[in-house]
């Protein structure tokens, strides 16, 4: 196997260790800052946000896994934890009555926009403010490639087309 097979080049290699120490130390502030603010944890906001954009507020739970990124058990655990804070209820799909739907409560909805502004606030904070505005497009553009990359290639399910991509 050649060098460029078994490692990175020095520029994939500092691109890759800089998008590391950005997206832990961004994923431990910003579940800091909604543990503090909401008593949300950053997955609890990941679910409410997808759900929030879904067509009547509910989505099967095989498709908001692959939307958010998770394997389904792992889903299906923690919505029942979530379930039992009211944020949540799982229904029959209105779909396939073999299947569930998670659907977001009023309480979660209310949740949600109580969560959102601060959020919001530190992640223009931390993210967006430490980047000059003319670079924003191309990181867009990088980070989109880079996640139809994923989708193409990567293990779990690829979202629906008709679910929303809405994580803000």
């Amino acid at each position: 196997m050649s060098r460029n097979a078994e490692w990175l080049d020095p520029g994939q290699q500092r691109t890759w260790l800089a998008y590391m120490r950005v997206m832990l130390r961004l994923n431990y502030e910003m579940n800091r800052q909604l543990l503090a603010d909401s008593d949300l944890s950053l997955s609890d906001y990941d679910v409410l946000n997808a759900l929030s954009e879904a067509p009547g507020r509910r989505l099967r739970i095989t498709a908001l896994a692959a939307l958010i990124g998770w394997e389904r058990s792992r889903l299906s655990h923690h919505l029942q934890r979530m379930a039992t804070r009211g944020l949540i209820e799982r229904a029959a799909s209105t779909e396939d009555r073999r299947a569930t739907d998670a659907v977001l409560t009023e309480a979660g909805r209310a949740v949600l926009t109580g969560a959102a502004p601060g959020h919001v606030a530190l992640v223009r904070r931390m993210f967006f403010d430490g980047v000059d505005p003319a670079l924003v497009p191309g990181l867009t553009t990088a980070l989109e490639q880079i996640h139809t990359q994923l989708l193409a290639t990567g293990s779990l399910p690829r979202p629906a087309a008709d679910q929303p991509e809405n994580f803000a």
